[in-house]
């Protein structure tokens, strides 16, 4: 770590040293860091224009961020070789390496180590015949000419084993160096056509200060590879990090208005104190509800399932708490969870339930014994309803690579996780560069589960799953009709369809080879065509159904301008858990176009109504009955006169359980908003039920003591239609 100046006296350095292994302070210096990176690639660095999906200059800088920023951290696992960050020795296999005019570090080492090595199987790996019209997948090496040593550039990348996952995927498309194609990555031994695309090698290696190259700032920096929780903070930059990083950099200026981006989308980081208190209230009262729908000694089994979920808890696992049965309730209550961000950001809320989760199937189900036959038995019953769409052949090499999978980790993490994402956890956001992070984080957590062995095929790593079916780029206000409202038989072939489209989906999510993922999503294609022409030819509106046909899930660089939990994900009868940061845009914000779309769409629409309000509503109807939302929003709902609306509706529609009122608060960094954490249980009779209030500042986002000295019981009936002023009576 770089430390510049001199401090003489002894308390002077000790200070200093201390300042250095701050965790928070390290921090703050990186983000000052890569803020400061960032700026000068977006002035820096060029990007083409002239193509049918033209991404901002500030889109390119942070998909190339995020595609390093994974490469560092499985840098620490062994995974890379560390040559490849070093000037000296990595500008020796280059021709004619310029490290101040230079642009063919980028284009030579990093975009071969992205595309051809770590999206393609090491037994596929070539170099390309120079004409991209014949390769339909940019898995190829390019640019041999540019190599003074081509056979030792290609020795370092063979370090390198199979990722997969998607974060690597050449966004060009197949005909990008065509007429009428669209370039992103200009991926391509075509000189003419990547002549508007260029990254400095500077913006890499420069030294100088105030300007370091990105790999500088790296090497400044221990990178860890564990997600820091509340009470263990290694000293180290960690993954939730990223999301901090990425969530100031999605607040960027754009060149039309100069307005921050921050202001534009509303999106503000969720501090992880902040994050850790709703997602345990929210998993406590969803699970509480699967395992004890009764409601009988419902302290008893709250006490309990916080245990569960507590870092602190010194215990192992689960056996002290709860019965053999209860423990098996439990877990197969987590396995049926179904998990929905609507507004993801960074992945701060999907990240937080994933962990949460993780630590209690630790310690209900220690080998993963239950885990395992869960995901078997879910498994074989997708495989019987997937009949028509997969061959005996592949039902059963799917069957078996869940096994290998437990045998493999019976006691460890990974499991757990791949098969809680693949299953429990979706997200959703209107940013395609948002959705993008927050599937990085997802690969970072499942990569740091796996130890390498280099004696193994693949080096001993399976290759990550697919997860653009699970955080999916659209604009979750807007709903679209799904399942139909048509006859029977029809609805039976429709239902034959839709049925297909998600087993197509779900074995995509583990595809590891391109022309598996490759005929996944050209069977997705066909599918989707043929629901579509159902669909209208028995009266479903034909805008609906060429929506449902042309939204491709696997198209990194476009958004649905709808959302629709069935279609989307599969998930028919709504989430267990809705929770999230919903965007804090004022109505004035809005374009008139959204407002008029929202104006028939929702019970809560006012005229002056903020963004927020509507996903208040709408988190309640993505919800089953008995779901569980928490939202943390702007407060101004409570009392304001256009919130009278979205009050009288959650009055009627949920039990409120909790509302927690933060006035005068600076819950984010370095803004004042004053916010409001409220958590509601879908339900038919909300007046029976006790709320928990509070209304007062919060210091240090101590969100537990501030429940703890703060907050009161109220009946639900007593809050009050105009406005909830939250005072405890008397």
């Amino acid at each position: 770590m770089k430390t510049r100046g001199r401090r003489e006296d002894f308390d002077g350095l000790l200070a200093a040293w201390l300042a250095a292994l701050d965790t928070e302070e390290l921090n703050k210096r990186f983000y000052r860091d890569m803020i400061g990176w960032f700026d000068r690639a977006v002035g820096t660095a060029k990007f083409p224009t002239n193509q049918k999906r033209t991404l901002s200059s500030e889109e390119h800088v942070i998909r190339l961020i995020t595609r390093l920023l994974f490469v560092w951290f499985i840098k620490e696992k062994g995974l890379v070789d560390g040559d490849l960050f070093i000037e000296e020795r990595v500008s020796a296999l280059l021709k004619d390496y310029d490290p101040d005019q230079g642009d063919s570090y980028y284009r030579t080492v990093l975009q071969n180590l992205f595309f051809a090595t770590l999206n393609t199987e090491m037994n596929q790996r070539g170099f390309s015949l120079g004409n991209n019209s014949t390769h339909r997948n940019f898995s190829f090496y390019r640019y041999r000419k540019e190599m003074s040593d081509p056979d030792r550039l290609l020795e370092l990348f063979k370090k390198t084993p199979f990722i997969n996952g998607g974060l690597f995927d050449c966004l060009d498309s197949f005909d990008g160096v065509q007429a009428g194609g669209f370039r992103i990555d200009c991926f391509t031994d075509n000189p003419n056509q990547r002549q508007d695309f260029s990254i400095p090698n500077r913006l890499f290696f420069d030294q100088e200060k105030d300007h370091e190259g990105l790999i500088t700032i790296f090497d400044h920096y221990k990178f860890t590879v564990e997600e820091n929780t509340p009470v263990e903070q290694e000293v180290a930059l960690d993954p939730e990090l990223l999301g901090k990083v990425f969530e100031h950099l999605l607040a960027v200026n754009t060149e039309e208005t100069k307005e921050s981006a921050r202001k534009q989308t509303g999106s503000y980081y969720t501090p992880r104190p902040v994050v850790d208190y709703m997602v345990d209230e929210a998993l406590v009262e969803a699970l509480a509800g699967r395992v004890n729908p009764g409601g009988n000694d419902a302290g008893w089994w709250r006490e309990r399932l916080l245990y569960l979920l507590d870092y602190n808890d010194a215990f192992d696992d689960a056996n002290g708490l709860f019965t053999v049965g209860e423990r098996q309730l439990l877990v197969k209550a987590i396995s049926s969870l179904r998990v929905l961000d609507p507004a993801v950001d960074s992945g701060a809320f999907p990240m937080g339930i994933l962990h949460k989760l993780t630590l209690a199937l630790r310690r209900l189900d220690p080998n993963n014994e239950e885990w395992k036959s869960l995901q078997i038995d879910q498994a074989t019953q997708r495989a019987k309803r997937a009949f028509g769409m997969a061959s005996q052949e592949e039902r059963e090499r799917g069957l078996d690579d869940i096994r290998a999978t437990f045998e493999r980790y019976s006691d460890k993490d990974f499991g757990r996780k791949l098969f809680l994402i693949q299953n429990c956890i979706f997200g959703v956001d209107i940013q395609t560069v948002a959705t993008q992070i927050a599937k990085l984080r997802f690969f970072i957590t499942l990569a740091i589960e796996q130890e390498p062995d280099p004696n193994a095929p693949n080096f001993g790593i399976r290759p990550l799953p697919n997860l653009e079916t699970k955080f999916v780029t659209a604009k979750t206000l807007l709903g679209l009709e799904w399942p139909p409202q048509l006859s029977l038989g029809h609805s039976e072939q429709i239902e034959s369809l839709w049925v297909d489209i998600n087993a197509n989906r779900e074995m995509y999510f583990h595809a590891t080879n391109r022309k598996e993922k490759q005929d996944r999503q050209d069977d997705d294609k066909q599918l989707r065509g043929d629901l579509a022409a159902v669909l209208q030819q028995n009266g479903f509106s034909s805008g609906d159904a060429a929506k449902l046909a042309e939204w491709d899930p696997f198209d990194q660089n476009i958004a649905a301008d709808w959302f629709s939990p069935e279609y989307t994900f599969g998930v028919e009868q709504g989430f267990d858990v809705v929770i999230g940061n919903p965007p804090y845009v004022s109505h004035d914000k809005i374009p008139p176009e959204v407002k008029d779309l929202l104006r028939g769409r929702y019970e809560s629409h006012k005229p002056f109504a903020d963004l927020y309000c509507y996903f208040l509503e709408r988190a309640t109807t993505l919800q089953k009955d008995g779901g569980v939302s928490a939202l943390i929003t702007s407060n101004s709902f409570l009392k304001a006169e256009y919130g009278a609306l979205i009050r009288n509706f959650l009055c009627r529609n949920t039990a409120l359980l909790q509302v927690l009122n933060m006035e005068n608060s600076q819950v984010f960094d370095n803004v004042i908003v004053n916010v409001a954490i409220t958590l509601a249980r879908k339900t038919a009779t909300p007046n029976k039920e006790l709320c928990l209030v509070a209304s007062a500042p919060l210091s240090s986002n101590d969100i537990y003591g501030f429940v703890s000295d703060n907050s009161f019981m109220v009946p639900q009936s007593h809050l009050d239609r105009t406005s909830w002023n939250l005072v405890q009576p008397g």
